[in-house]
């Protein structure tokens, strides 16, 4: 999927915008607060429907508007097809459309518009908490597995079940039937998880030798949530569940499951990453997204969009160069911002919120 036309109304400082893309990378560049980040935020809430930015949903909302909204005329299927897609936010929550039709769920969107995206915060992926890693990984899953979303719904939903009688100290016959639901739920999805790894894990270590070969070898370190139990005995998952129900009451919630999982990039000259420098966070954040656009790629056709956000301040110039050339060998759609002159196909100079087409001088 590439975006053609990019229509941004009402978003932060973006009164109107019409952006006609290229199919290869796109430079914005202009002053700090003129804009330039609140592009790529636009083709990013089309893909998650919530900001890669701080604040809550409604500070996207232009000062004075009561809506923002976001549509894009896309080309897929190598060109040969062609889609109206857009998302909104306005008082009463969330809309999105696909060709003019109101959808009842945002996955329909989503799973039309696959971004991965390299800002300013992405170095606490490594370093911060589990649950952004887990979101990552579950992204890559819900646009090359056609069955995860159903099995992660279905797990969720027994979860939040089973954590609600753990909290009211539910009686134990009234834990099995959500431990059953939860077990064939998280066997298939876990599945999913193992064969994701297998596939993404080859493909970091050669994404880390282009990138950032100082850093030593790149490897994946996955953990599956159940720290080291055999889940192979005649009861499974919900036997340890059931197991585990006095302890678990003890703590106050599911201490076992693949909502605990984790994942991890790893390299053989670095210690373990909760101790990596910003800058080699940064690095390796960047080499499991790459890796996830090839994933994509490899399993769908075509890469996603990649957004990348303030590259010259998070990349010294020998690892943006390496990156750059990376994702034109993919023949990825970038969209990259910037203070000054940019390696781009496209350029758009951004100031006061105005987007406009054309070569920047630095």
């Amino acid at each position: 999927m590439k975006i053609e036309r990019l229509q941004i109304g009402d978003l932060r400082n973006i009164g109107s915008a019409s952006v006609a893309l290229g199919a290869g990378v796109n430079g914005f560049v202009g002053p700090n607060g003129a804009g330039k980040t609140s592009v790529l935020e636009a083709v990013y809430l089309l893909g998650y429907g919530h900001s890669f930015r701080k604040g809550g949903r409604d500070v996207i909302v232009r000062d004075g508007c009561t809506t923002a909204t976001v549509f894009a005329e896309i080309a897929v299927d190598q060109g040969r097809g062609h889609r109206r897609i857009g998302i909104a936010r306005a008082r009463d929550g969330w809309h999105g459309k696909v060709d003019g039709e109101e959808l009842g769920t945002l996955s329909e969107l989503f799973r039309l518009a696959p971004v991965c995206c390299f800002e300013p915060g992405s170095h606490h992926l490594m370093t911060g908490a589990a649950e952004e890693r887990r979101a990552l990984l579950d992204w890559g899953l819900f646009h090359v597995e056609h069955n995860f979303l159903d099995c992660w719904r279905r797990y969720q939903r027994g979860l939040k079940q089973r954590n609600a009688l753990i909290r009211t100290q539910g009686v134990d016959t009234w834990f099995e039937p959500w431990e059953r639901e939860m077990a064939d739920a998280a066997q298939k999805f876990e599945e999913m998880r193992d064969r994701y790894i297998g596939w993404i894990g080859p493909i970091a270590e050669e994404v880390g030798a282009a990138l950032c070969p100082e850093l030593g070898a790149a490897a994946i370190n996955y953990k599956n949530g159940w720290r080291e139990l055999d889940l192979s005995t005649p009861d499974g998952r919900a036997g340890w569940w059931a197991r585990e129900r006095a302890q678990d009451r003890d703590r106050g919630y599911t201490r076992r499951g693949p909502h605990r999982a984790d994942w991890r990039l790893g390299f053989s000259e670095l210690g373990q990453p909760d101790h990596y420098s910003r800058g080699q966070a940064k690095l390796a954040a960047l080499c499991l997204m790459l890796a996830q656009v090839l994933v994509h790629r490899e399993k769908l056709g075509a890469p996603p969009i990649v957004l990348l956000d303030d590259l010259a301040s998070e990349l010294d110039a020998q690892h943006q160069g390496r990156l750059m050339g990376f994702l034109r060998q993919l023949d990825a759609q970038v969209l990259v911002t910037g203070t000054h002159h940019l390696d781009a196909d496209r350029l758009f100079h951004v100031e006061h919120g105005n987007v406009i087409p054309g070569p920047t001088e630095p």
